[in-house]
This record gives C-alpha cells, structure tokens and sequence, in this order.
C-alpha cells in the first residue's frame, strides 16, 4: 500500500526521486498518467492494466464517456526509474498539474497509487479531506 506525504524537488529536467518505500511497491517501471483533482497519478503495472480493463469495461456500458477513455490513455506514459529512482515527468503531465521544474512538491500515498502535487495544490486537498475526517469541524 501506498501511504505516506514526502517532500520532494523536482528537478530542471522534469525529474523526481520517489521515495524508497514507494519504489519498493513497484518494478523498474510504472505509469504515469493525469490523476484527479490535478495530480500526477503513479501507478504500478499491474494496477494500471486493472485500471485499464475496468474503464474499458465502463466505457462499453456508458458509465463514463469515450472521452474520458482517450484523455486518460493519452496522458498515460510508461516509464523506467532510473538507478536513483527517479522519473521524468514529461511536460505534459506537469502543465497539467501545475508542477514547476525547480519546485518543491508532494508525493502522496493514496492506498493503491502515488500521488504528485504542486504543494499548493496538496496543500488544499489534504485540508478539505482532513475537514471531512473531523466531520466537518475545524
């Protein structure tokens, strides 16, 4: 499982370092592809082949568009880490989630899947989901 937030730098190639504890639950490679909310989402092989069959199976039954399907297999990229255990995000991918080259950023456990922030953006969806944690009270 996924879990855990650790800082990280993005570095002027687009690269970041994973945590260890992260790339011990993935092989010498894993996808990457745009997440909600305007993550990068990190996923396993054989989680992203799950993932995978499940919209395909949606897209036939009209649970969700033919749409989504394209956006989301074309943003998807299969990528080998390096021996520091670092992936390049392509520009694609950080335009989308707003990750600057040179920026501090966020590596999020999300159970079956990594998440990477911009810290600003982190920042407010780990606010709203802690409010929903404390039944709304702050």
């Amino acid at each position: 499982m996924f879990v855990g937030v650790h800082e990280r730098q993005l570095d002027e190639k687009g690269r970041l370092a994973l945590p260890s504890v992260f790339r011990a639950l993935l092989d010498e490679t894993c996808y990457l592809l745009m997440g909600d909310d305007r993550c990068v989402t990190v996923l396993s092989r054989a989680e992203f082949e799950r993932m995978a069959d499940q919209i395909m199976d949606q897209a036939r039954t009209g649970e969700i568009s033919r749409n989504l399907r394209r956006a989301l297999a074309g943003s998807a990229s299969l990528v080998a880490l390096d021996k520091q255990g670092r992936v390049t995000i392509d520009e694609k991918l950080r335009t989308f989630a707003r990750l600057e080259p040179g920026s501090k950023v966020i590596v999020a456990g999300n159970l079956d899947r990594a998440e990477v922030w911009s810290e600003e953006l982190y920042e407010r969806v780990a606010a709203s989901g802690s409010g929903e944690l404390a039944g709304g009270q702050e």
